[in-house]
């Protein structure tokens, strides 16, 4: 909903939230369902209400426990029962610099002042650890915003007294358990309010009215912030940009001008505009985020644009270059059935409106910000957090290389007739087997990613992975696929329950990227193996619908199981005899097996 995409109208969004909510849920999405707990040290109704809009926007449909005011602490050392039964997939600590309990005084000794530092983290460390331990699910806690007044001037952020070296160095601590805590994340209110303005973000008669951390038309730009965390926790991240040339990479129309007038570099302002748009672009490639091209251009003409010497970007930094005549949401769809993602994961960026409204019209679920002047390209595409990092792994960084590869592969597919002789050229070998620690991030990361290959689509967090790995009773798989043109990473888990001589199959995805390369074939051939070794007979297959998996709807019938049952939504359960089991993938060499038929 484009009332929801940054940059938004706060006051708008307070006083039409429920008109807002009311579209939202008849729009007829198909939406994850999540329970939050919001543990308040200050009033959250607002803050729930409003947040509640921002995850409906991207695909999630929470229900929230709320504590009561200021009961954060006591709710998550000793919840009662309506907290414990409610079982939260998120616990989100929403405290603020009011609820500090001590500052140091100007009388304080250094050594009081640090005392009082290790008390006030040692409070929350102990909330931090007794939720963990009993909730099992991602911990999003607030740093702190600065403090409104400055006792001591411009010294109170560097003396040890000062309330501005106290919560700067606090925050400190917060970041340090943060990157060193699995599961934690911090929902960083300390940069929100400063791009806001802490004046009117503290304003006080909001504090002792209505016991609000921060002011009423802040509410919005603080609960957009926290939902993109539980977004990006639950894999509702975009993973592409679709980028226009003229006047967006670059001043000027390179087909009219000539790539050599065109405005990128040091030498004007607005050349420089552009010049530091390449950069963060640059910069989020690195991140992962694959950039492509959507312009209406001859490619000849793009090509010269993208090699200005001026310029950051390159032809090479580009996973798909769509230079062409044809419409912008056309192109968009090819390159997303290009790169097996959606179209849903793609972010479209044009300084042309009349384009950009086609795009929203026309390629469903894709975001496409409103891009007004280049001195704003970066801060509105930075704060929209469509990219939004929670966990960040080495393929994340590969991504771009793998994509890249993908194409060299599909080059390759049309100098063969025989595709099985494709398949063989590609030389590919698959590492297969339990979980190792080294790649839990990785596969939990698929869990939450992987949409149109995933069969039961259950996600799993940090916690929640690690007890799967600890517990005998599952049967758990990771595949890694290695060919000529490079190393895809992990693409494919398996997780199976088991129940006597039976495996319950409670996951199986796969990522786009390596589709029709029969991966999941030789992750099948794996999967018989370890049954039979542990006496499993039967094995369970289940396939749940969603508006994005249609696509795996019949491969258990594919892979050569007997449905046993079908439900009205479409759910199917599955069955195959491990007994007699003939291996099926002959294309892949598994764990130094020669599997070539």
């Amino acid at each position: 909903m484009q009332e929801l995409e940054y940059p938004f109208d706060s006051a708008y969004i307070m006083k039409k939230r429920r008109a807002i909510r009311k579209s939202l849920l008849a729009d007829g999405s198909v939406r994850l369902k999540k329970r939050i707990a919001v543990l308040g040290g200050s009033t959250t109704n607002d803050i729930v209400s409003v947040m509640e809009l921002f995850l409906l926007n991207n695909g999630i449909e929470p229900t929230f426990y709320q504590s009561e005011y200021a009961q954060y602490w006591q709710d998550a050392m000793f919840p009662g029962e309506e907290l414990a039964s409610f079982a939260p997939d998120v616990v989100f600590i929403h405290t603020t610099n009011r609820n500090i309990t001590a500052y140091p005084k100007i009388t304080d000794s250094r050594e009081t002042a640090d005392a009082l530092l290790e008390s006030e983290f040692a409070r929350f460390r102990q909330m931090w650890e007794a939720a963990a331990a009993r909730f099992h699910c991602p911990i999003i806690q607030n740093n702190f915003e600065m403090p409104l007044f400055r006792l001591m001037g411009n010294k109170d952020c560097s003396d040890y007294r000062g309330r501005e070296r106290f919560i700067s160095r606090l925050n400190e601590r917060f970041y340090d358990y943060a990157e060193n805590t699995a599961n934690f994340y911090i929902n960083d209110i300390n940069f929100i309010s400063a791009s806001y303005g802490l004046k009117e973000w503290s304003d006080p008669s909001f504090w002792n009215m209505y016991k609000y951390a921060m002011c009423f038309d802040a509410i919005p730009e603080f609960s957009f912030n926290t939902a993109n965390i539980i977004k990006s926790l639950f894999g509702k991240n975009k993973k592409a940009l679709a980028l226009d040339l003229d006047n967006t990479l670059w001043g000027g129309v390179v087909g009219d001008d000539g790539a050599e007038n065109l405005q990128i570099g040091q030498e004007t302002g607005v050349s420089q505009s552009y010049y530091e748009f390449q950069s963060y672009l640059k910069a989020q490639s690195a991140l992962g985020v694959m950039l492509t091209v959507c312009s209406k251009n001859d490619e000849e003409n793009a090509l010269a644009g993208l090699n200005h010497p001026e310029g950051v970007l390159r032809p090479d930094d580009f996973v798909v270059i769509k230079a062409n005549w044809e419409n912008k949401d056309r192109n968009i769809l090819e390159t997303a059935a290009q790169l097996n993602i959606l179209p849903d994961s793609i972010v479209f960026v044009d300084d042309n409106p009349a384009e950009r409204a086609i795009v929203r019209a026309q390629v469903s679920g894709a975001a496409v910000p409103e891009m007004d002047s280049v001195e704003n390209y970066i801060r509105i595409l930075d704060r929209s957090g469509f990219f939004e990092i929670t966990s960040f792994s080495d393929d994340d960084l590969k991504r771009n290389e793998m994509y890249k590869a993908n194409a060299e592969r599909a080059a390759q597919q049309a100098e063969f007739e025989n595709y099985s002789d494709y398949l063989l050229s590609l030389d590919m070998k698959a590492t297969i087997e339990d979980f190792i620690p080294m790649y839990l991030q990785r596969i939990t990361q698929l869990t939450n990613k992987s949409n149109q290959f995933n069969l039961t689509t259950k996600r799993y967090t940090a916690a929640q992975m690690e007890e799967v790995f600890s517990d005998d009773s599952y049967i758990r798989l990771y595949g890694k696929l290695v060919d000529k043109f490079g190393d895809n990473g992990v693409v494919s888990v398996v997780i199976g329950k088991i129940d006597g001589e039976t495996l319950h199959i409670d996951l199986w995805l796969m990522s786009c990227r390596v589709l029709k390369r029969e991966m999941e074939l030789a992750m099948l051939d794996v999967l018989v193996e370890k049954c039979l070794s542990r006496g499993i007979k039967t094995i369970r297959g289940y396939y749940y619908p969603t508006a994005k998996n249609k696509m795996v709807k019949e491969l258990y019938s594919v892979f050569g199981f007997d449905k046993i049952s079908e439900s009205e939504d479409g759910s199917t359960q599955w069955q195959l005899l491990t007994e007699g089991y003939e291996k099926k993938c002959g294309v892949i060499e598994i764990n130094g097996e020669q599997r070539h038929s």
